[in-house]
């Protein structure tokens, strides 16, 4: 028997604190257009228009256009960081963005035609692995948007780096391995999974190329816990997925929501809107060694897959101190209902 801890997406609201590192407020390289070999940053830009960000381009000298166009921006990180993720936000773009750091891909929101859809209202914040900065050199943020009428742009917010001051002990935001299909050799420890393609979490897959897919997939991460949690009881939280799934830490199963193949059980119409915690068995992980850790998921319609933070593993201290931060609302529940 597992334990299962989950809530509703309304009591579950995480209210990050966190510390900017680079204010990306001012001056942008802007082009009208879509390239991709502009997400390069070799590639040269300096003839590019000069755009204010946050604005919509329609009142910096762009009225009435609707379509592609580019963003791109210099900086440098002049802080010490100790963190394994750092977050960018960008605001709100409108309608939809794909935004790359140092040329690789970190996040997307809404979608771009031939399957448009808006994102307009939703505030643009990409975990991003601390590996894919350079913290001694220059970095590059390129933003492909696309407008499909009225404002575009990215138009409002506070874009910046930020540091979280409330994050997880051991945080897993940032490149997993994916594969769609079904088999149970893909929770194994020593499956050969280096052919598989690479999905940011979280994120929506379709989103990352998988267009109006409904069906299985399985996520795959490989990490080294520090020695420091070896004496803590610990909680994985996968976030929220679309729509149910079972989590296996090296090859064993700690956890489900819902049962995959059967959609209307116990309520689990609406597990998409659940934050999964699962608590890891004493003696499973390894410290200071490789663990892995497999993410089967089922999709039965609309968006599919872990599309929201948090992602990582905390203390059950920890757990519980954040979930006193996540909501004024103290009706959070354990459930203990598979085997």
């Amino acid at each position: 028997m597992f334990n299962l801890i989950v809530c509703t997406v309304l009591l579950f609201a995480p209210a990050e604190k966190m510390n900017r590192l680079v204010d990306l407020r001012g001056t942008w390289k802007f082009e009208l257009g879509d390239d991709k070999r502009w997400a390069n940053p070799s590639y040269n830009d300096s003839d590019w228009q000069d755009m204010f960000v946050p604005a919509n381009w329609e009142e910096e000298g762009f009225p009435e256009y609707n379509g592609y166009a580019w963003y791109r921006k210099h900086f440098k990180i002049e802080a010490d960081v100790d963190a394994e993720v750092l977050y960018i936000n960008l605001g709100q773009i409108d309608d939809v963005d794909a935004t790359y750091l140092n040329g690789k891909f970190i996040g997307q929101s809404g979608g771009f035609p031939p399957h448009s859809q808006t994102a307009y209202n939703q505030e643009r914040s990409y975990p991003v692995p601390i590996e894919y900065f350079n913290l001694n050199g220059d970095n590059l943020l390129a933003v492909r948007v696309f407008d499909e009428y009225e404002w575009g742009g990215i138009v409002a917010g506070r874009p910046g780096v930020f540091e979280s001051t409330n994050d997880l002990d051991y945080n897993m935001a940032g490149p997993w391995l994916f594969q769609i299909g079904d088999d149970s050799d893909w929770k194994d420890e020593g499956y050969d999974d280096r052919d598989w393609e690479q999905l940011m979490v979280p994120g929506k897959w379709e989103n990352q190329g998988l267009n109006d897919y409904d069906g299985h997939g399985w996520y795959r991460k490989k990490f080294n816990l520090p020695n420091s949690l070896g004496n803590e009881e610990l909680v994985l939280l996968l976030g929220k997925i679309d729509d149910v799934d079972e989590a296996f830490l090296n090859g064993e199963k700690i956890g489900r929501t819902g049962k995959i193949g059967r959609m209307w059980r116990s309520g689990y119409e609406d597990a998409y809107n659940e934050i999964r915690a699962y608590d890891i068995p004493s003696g499973l992980l390894k410290f200071g060694r490789k663990n892995t850790l497999a993410v089967h998921v089922y999709d039965w319609g609309g968006f599919g897959g872990i599309y929201e933070a948090p992602i990582g593993i905390v203390t059950q201290k920890r757990y519980h101190q954040l979930k006193r931060n996540w909501s004024n609302d103290k009706s959070f529940w354990d459930l203990d209902i598979f085997k």
